[in-house]
């Protein structure tokens, strides 16, 4: 399982963001996720390291 998301500054007392990813790089990333043998993969702007966790890990047999 593979989590990919972008840095969002949450407050500001908390470090800005450098960069915003492309939507087409996150796509790109996902797709040599796959290619890597990853099995699941979350990747997008939203996405958190806790992001479907319990739906992917179902779906993988290991919860």
């Amino acid at each position: 399982m593979l989590t990919i998301g972008q840095y969002l500054q949450p407050s500001e007392h908390h470090l800005p963001v450098r960069a915003y990813v492309h939507p087409d790089t996150f796509k790109m990333y996902e797709e040599e996720a796959y290619k890597m043998g990853f099995t699941h993969a979350a990747v997008g702007a939203m996405v958190r390291s806790s992001y479907h966790a319990d739906l992917q890990a179902h779906s993988a047999g290991i919860a």
